[in-house]
């Protein structure tokens, strides 16, 4: 059992505010998931890559970042949110960079892309959105996620959104049955994963259908053949937004949508505190059903 969410803003006026009414619903989703938490928020897009890095505490990415600028000769804007770090990747310089960092473990890339931003830790929803002042974020769009650790160990390295692919994150709450055998083919297929965890399989599998030509909306309709076991996805790119469950639906979700926002929970109260709430569509997202936004 987790808790995930999502929130995709229509209204640029809402945009400040991002991050505040992520934290909220994020809060709410404590009881489904008080092991990990994470979230990602589409922010003011970088000249170059946001390339997020995670270490295993703050003085020692401070420490890796400064060597690797003194690696690279030169000076690499970066913003430090407590045991993680965004630095932006001049434009041509990523591969560069992601060369020096496989060289050096113990520095872990969470995600990149011209505007996602990735963090995620051990602890409770509330504590992790104040380490990383998830209140004081803006951007178009974000998800999150509250794990419930119930078949692997309490890690960061199980927490979600898993990314595998420039501006593409997943949250699922479920349990795949095969990602043993799609991650040896995703492979293959010239995919890299981080962990063991089939949540970062379901996330491959996008980026592998959309990196083949698929849209957001098509990769995910492809993944209800290709995918076995139960599953509620909540998926964010560059621009877009969708949500997808699995064609028995056994986990619970809830979405709302007002001329100003749309919005997703694993439940109802996860979306009461969003501004017009009352006045909102509120309905369940159909099984084996895609529903996607995107920005114009």
């Amino acid at each position: 059992m987790c808790g995930i969410v999502g929130l995709f803003l229509k209204d640029p006026a809402l945009e400040p505010r991002l991050g505040a009414l992520m934290a909220g619903m994020l809060g709410t989703m404590t009881d489904r998931g008080p092991d990990s938490a994470g979230f990602a928020v589409y922010g003011a897009p970088a000249e170059g890559a946001k390339i997020t890095l995670r270490g295993p505490d703050a003085a020692g990415l401070e420490a890796a970042v400064a060597a690797l600028q003194v690696a690279l000769g030169f000076t690499l804007a970066s913003q430090a949110r407590d045991t993680h770090t965004v630095l932006v990747a001049p434009e041509g310089r990523e591969g560069e960079i992601r060369a020096w960092l496989a060289a050096h473990p113990g520095i872990d890339v969470v995600g990149s892309g011209q505007r996602m931003e990735i963090y995620k830790e051990v602890g409770l929803p509330a504590e992790v959105a104040r380490r990383f002042s998830l209140s004081a974020m803006a951007g178009t769009h974000g998800i999150g996620h509250t794990r419930m650790a119930t078949e692997s160990a309490v890690t960061t390295n199980g927490a979600h959104p898993f990314s595998t692919g420039p501006d593409q994150c997943l949250v699922h709450n479920g349990s795949l049955s095969n990602h043993n055998a799609l991650r040896r083919t995703l492979r293959r297929e010239g995919l890299t994963f981080a962990t063991d965890n089939d949540s970062e399989v379901a996330a491959g599998y996008l980026t592998w259908r959309m990196r083949e030509g698929a849209s957001l909306k098509g990769a995910l309709e492809a993944s209800l053949s290709d995918l076995d076991g139960f599953f509620t996805f909540v998926v964010g790119t560059q621009d877009g937004f969708a949500v997808l469950r699995d064609p028995i639906a056994c986990k619970p979700a809830i979405m709302a949508e007002t001329d100003a926002w749309v919005a997703f929970g694993s439940e109802y109260r996860a979306l009461v505190g969003l501004p017009g709430i009352e006045g909102a569509r509120v309905f369940e997202p159909e099984p084996a059903t895609v529903y996607a936004w995107e920005r114009g």
